[in-house]
Order: C-alpha cells, then sequence, then structure tokens
C-alpha cells in the first residue's frame, strides 16, 4: 500500500511523537529530514535562507490553565529543544473572537504560531474558524500528513481531526488537536523538521 520511503517517514514521524525510541542511522540520514539540523536535506540550499524562527504557542479551552495545560507545555518544551525561541504564551476560551484576537497579538512578535485544541467537530470546536480569515495561504499537505500519520495510531478516527496550517504575512499558523500525543506528534514530526523550509517560501 505504501512505498518503503513513506513506510520510513511514517515511522520517522511516530518515533518522534512517541519519544520512546532511538532513530537509527539510516532514518537520521532520510532525505525528507535532519531533524537535528532543522531543514530538508534534499533540497537545494538556496531554497533555504538563514533567518530566526520565533515561536507562539496558545492553548484553545475554557478549562485548562497554566498548572494544567500539558500539551501547551509540551508544545513549548519542543520547539526550545530545537532552539526556537518562545516569545508568546496564553490560555484563551472557546470563542472566535478570543482565539482570533490572542492570535493577531502573537503575530506581531512570532512567526511560527502553534495553537492546539478546538479542531474537532463539537459545537464548540472554533479554532480553525478563526484562523481561516487571517490566512493568505493554507498549507494543505499539513492536514493531510497529520491526519495520514494519525491513522496509524488512531485508526479511522483520524478523519474527525480538522489540523489546518497556513501563511499569514510571511508567517506560519499551525492548529492541531489539542491532546499531548497529537501535539507531539505534529510539532516533532511536522511543524521542527518542515517550519525554516515553510517560513523561507513564505518570506520570498
Amino acid at each position: 500500500m505504501y512505498s518503503e520511503k513513506l513506510k520510513s517517514l511514517i515511522g520517522f514521524v511516530l518515533r518522534q511523537y512517541r519519544g520512546n525510541e532511538t532513530l537509527p542511522t539510516q532514518e537520521m540520514n532520510h532525505e525528507f529530514f535532519n531533524p537535528a539540523a532543522l531543514q530538508i536535506v534534499s533540497m537545494n540550499p538556496d531554497h533555504i535562507q538563514s533567518l530566526k524562527i520565533i515561536g507562539a504557542v496558545i492553548t484553545v479551552s475554557s478549562t485548562r490553565t497554566h498548572d494544567t495545560d500539558t500539551s501547551g507545555e509540551t508544545i513549548i518544551r519542543l520547539l526550545k529543544e530545537a532552539g526556537i525561541e518562545i516569545s508568546h504564551y496564553a490560555i484563551v476560551p472557546d470563542t472566535i473572537e478570543a482565539i482570533r484576537h490572542e492570535v493577531i497579538t502573537a503575530l506581531k512578535g512570532a512567526n511560527c504560531i502553534v495553537l492546539n485544541g478546538g479542531t474537532g467537530l463539537t459545537h464548540d470546536d472554533c479554532t480553525i474558524e478563526a484562523v481561516l480569515p487571517l490566512l493568505d495561504k493554507r498549507i494543505e499537505g499539513f492536514g493531510e500528513l497529520f491526519r495520514m500519520i494519525s491513522y496509524h495510531e488512531i485508526g479511522s478516527s483520524a478523519m474527525l481531526s480538522r489540523a489546518l496550517a497556513g501563511i499569514s504575512g510571511g508567517k506560519a499558523i499551525f492548529c492541531i488537536p489539542g491532546s499531548t500525543g497529537a501535539v507531539k506528534l505534529a510539532t516533532s514530526g511536522l511543524i521542527i523538521p518542515e517550519i525554516g523550509h515553510i517560513l523561507t517560501h513564505a518570506t520570498k
């Protein structure tokens, strides 16, 4: 069903998110990823600019606090471990107005904004509705890859996720589910390896 290259990629991302296995040498040298360098190995060097990545983390929840927001803390930790400075962190309720206001605030000081929570199908899940009008372009492949990889962990219920990414004014915005497992998968396996590449294209 999948090529060996794609199987290797899926395995890489799942190990990153589980955080309990050492990557074998052949996957550390995978032509798609070089996690330590945070760049695409097989891309022409002219396609990757040297730029400062500054992160912002927004947790969308009407019940979490700074003491209980394990998912937000996980994203911050993973970004910092990758050498990404965090300029903004907030917890906002599940309302379009509050979410959109916080994203606009975060965009003033960061170029990699990660929102977690509010991406499902319940009546109060409105992160996507809040963010979509702010995007100049959508990164369709982000949600597609997230759901494909999630399928190998949780099965067909992966289709319920509306994970989304896009560009706003040359800056990247990612909307991911709020579970700790989901934020590990998205942040370690998709956002960190590609953010330099994304921002290079977004700022041209």
